[in-house]
């Protein structure tokens, strides 16, 4: 645990500190999956590197006999550029921590641990940059080396199909539909979960850009089927062409979703 916390700090201070070369060739407009709920259309520049790094998020899930609070620190996203419109990706998160309090008995339960792999393909089949009517498919795959706490036990895997239309110069509606075979809650074998992200994203200013969106998830698991529904508003400011920083809020819509996720993040391109 410690050796990989630290293998993971030396990466994030190579990839986060200094200023960076100067770029060789014209670049597209940086455009990061971070923040919010969808998944957007476009892909890395050939060649290139993007780092997105979620430094810390939290979320409440509470009833009236128990709260949960969880933690994630450290949900590194790598994202390389294969060719002008297709781009690999490699996820991990480096700590996830998670306290349980039971109301009536009044006790505590807490732990802690890594996530798990996900790995995945974006190709881009109409306008790469994300502009005009953007269209994607992105499978991926999840590899089971977390631990108990956040990890899922087994590996999973779906399909992604980022959609996106610029109204106009300052707004944008994007459409993220999904499905999965997701893990199973006792953490052996998979079952079907689909649904999508709806989005209005709107460009405040010459830097700064926000995004409400809505999200419907269908998890059939075999030990109970359940719709989550969140709501989402998140906010992005980017300094620099390379360089990004965002904040969001999600609140969920009905019992079976989170009650409130709070998250900070920064993305930056090489």
């Amino acid at each position: 645990m410690k050796h990989g916390m630290k293998r993971f700090l030396t990466l994030a201070c190579v990839l986060f500190a200094g200023t960076g070369a100067a770029q060789a060739q014209e670049l597209r407009s940086l455009c990061p999956d971070r923040p919010g709920l969808g998944t957007p259309a476009c892909t890395v520049d050939r060649g290139h590197v993007v780092a997105e790094l979620g430094v810390v998020d939290w979320s409440l899930d509470q009833d009236d006999s128990t709260r949960t609070d969880s933690w994630t620190m450290g949900d590194l996203l790598l994202r390389y550029g294969v060719t002008g419109d297709m781009e690999v990706q490699v996820g991990w998160t480096a700590l996830g921590a998670v306290r349980a309090r039971d109301k009536l008995a009044g006790t505590i339960s807490h732990g802690s641990g890594i996530g798990d792999v996900t790995l995945a393909v974006r190709r881009n089949l109409s306008h790469p940059d994300g502009s005009g009517f953007s269209a994607a498919v992105m499978p991926y795959v999840t590899l089971p080396t977390g631990g108990a706490t956040i990890g899922a036990g087994d590996w999973g895997s779906g399909l992604i199909v980022p959609l996106s239309y610029s109204l106009s110069d300052s707004f944008s509606i994007a459409l993220t539909p999904e499905v999965d075979a997701a893990v199973d809650a006792d953490r052996r074998g998979r079952h079907l979960a689909f649904g999508g992200v709806i989005g209005l994203g709107a460009q405040i200013g010459e830097a700064v850009s926000g995004a409400l969106e809505f999200q419907a998830l269908r998890d059939e698991d075999p030990s109970g089927h359940a719709t989550k529904k969140l709501a989402s508003l998140s906010l992005a400011w980017q300094p620099r062409g390379d360089l990004q920083l965002d904040a969001g809020a999600v609140a969920g819509l009905n019992a079976a979703s989170p009650d409130v996720e709070l998250y900070v993040g920064i993305t930056r391109r090489f």
